[in-house]
């Protein structure tokens, strides 16, 4: 019987890039993103590597839309093997002009939302005796920057959310890790380097070379790639079933500083 995996913010990014790479293993996928496109995305995927998949367009901001793409996932599939808390959004903005709506946003979907469909799909997971969580957190889990004030906040929640998944799992199964990637070229990263030319009054170069890749021992922006094969590692390979509890930074060496 194949394995399942669900995972939020799919269709576009390191969601897209991860799902691409379990279905080359063979998982089932459970797609879920915003994107206009996401259902062709999601169909093509599964066309390609030739596995079952589901698609939903759930908002992350809506705690019963979530629990309904758990349980359409759980439905169609029967078990969620892996959860992959991808989804998230950002806004960069000094502490005083940071609209309250902004940060309410922010810490429901990179963070909330990771709470909610954990919740969801830990019952099965424990009856299974059997889970993997992967919560993809951001080197700004592990350290800060400055007028991003909320996104900080969530990533540092979902790296302390993570360790208590971990040990509350440990006896049953489950295993919760998160992965902190530095700078990788996004659709959100686009965004941001938007946001800071304004902000700094630079061109878009000079935003890549002076902020985003400044603290990067290694000048390049992340592979997509290499972040979805580390989750894939994580969740799928014996060799990482002792691995729990841990924040992966994947940051070109931008926390060795």
């Amino acid at each position: 019987m194949a394995k399942t995996v669900l995972i939020t913010g799919s269709t576009s990014g390191i969601g897209l890039a991860t799902a691409k790479l379990f279905a080359a293993e063979g998982y089932n996928i459970g797609f879920n993103g915003l994107e206009p496109n996401g259902a062709e995305i999601a169909a093509e995927v599964a066309a390609e590597y030739k596995v079952d998949y589901l698609f939903s367009s759930a908002n992350m901001l809506h705690s019963e839309e979530i629990k309904t793409l758990v349980q359409s996932t759980l439905v169609k599939f029967g078990k969620i093997d892996v959860l992959i808390n991808n989804a998230g959004i950002q806004f960069v903005s000094p502490v005083e002009d940071f609209p309250e709506e902004k940060w309410n946003d922010i810490i429901n979907i990179n963070l909330t939302a990771a709470f909610i469909a954990t919740k969801a799909v830990w019952p099965s997971m424990k009856a299974n005796k059997f889970g993997r969580i992967l919560n993809v957190a951001s080197a700004h889990g592990l350290i800060a920057s400055p007028f991003k004030s909320a996104y900080v906040a969530a990533k540092h929640g979902i790296v302390g959310f993570t360790k208590v998944m971990a040990l509350e799992g440990g006896l049953l199964g489950i295993t919760c890790n998160a992965v902190c990637p530095g700078y990788v070229f996004t659709p959100i990263v686009e965004k941001q380097i938007g946001a800071q030319m304004e902000l700094n009054n630079m061109t878009r170069q000079e935003v890549i070379e002076k902020i985003f890749l400044k603290e990067h021992a290694v000048k390049e922006f992340i592979p997509v790639e290499t972040i979805a094969s580390t989750i894939l590692y994580l969740c799928d390979s014996p060799a990482s079933a002792t691995i729990t509890g841990i924040a992966m930074p994947l940051d070109a060496g931008w926390t060795a500083h």
